[in-house]
């Protein structure tokens, strides 16, 4: 398990920003790699053996994320309101992440999911549908969607013929 120890202790803070730009809040976000981690390690002789480590490590905290998107209890306590992240650090364009923030959050869960993977994450899309675990068709329209209505919500205009 040394091996684990090691390649949690070194991805952790890239889980936490992955999970934060999914779900939109801190404190979730470290709710979900506590489950992401948690499920690595039940699982980490299968783990081990992925040719792609951190691939594994992000699906597993994506499917994470989406199951807890499918139940009900982060609808009905919501402690956004709390003011207790840290303030964001100051940047070249803080109100721009923050606009896109914001956006990000009204987009659906599998859209927001998307758009963190290919762009954030930068994965292309046969890499992404598998961390999905769709196709790269459903990739590939729930991308143009997100980046549509995302271009919409900043008050970007789209282009004719762009999608």
């Amino acid at each position: 398990m040394n091996d684990f120890t090691e390649y949690v202790t070194a991805r952790a803070g890239w889980l936490r920003k992955v999970a934060y730009l999914l779900c939109g809040d801190w404190h979730r976000a470290d709710d979900l790699v506590q489950t992401a981690i948690t499920r690595l390690y039940a699982n980490w002789s299968r783990a081990a053996r992925a040719d792609n480590l951190d691939g594994y490590a992000r699906r597993t905290l994506v499917n994470a994320f989406l199951a807890e998107q499918r139940q009900s209890w982060w609808r009905r306590v919501d402690l956004r309101g709390i003011d207790h992240d840290p303030p964001p650090a100051p940047g070249p364009d803080v109100d721009s992440a923050l606009d896109l923030r914001a956006a990000l959050d009204r987009l659906p869960a599998r859209q927001r999911a998307t758009v963190v993977l290919r762009y954030f994450g930068d994965l292309p899309v046969a890499e992404t549908a598998r961390a999905l675990g769709c196709s790269e068709g459903t990739v590939k329209s729930q991308t143009a969607k997100a980046v549509e209505t995302l271009r919409e919500l900043l008050g970007e205009p789209i282009a004719e013929g762009r999608a």
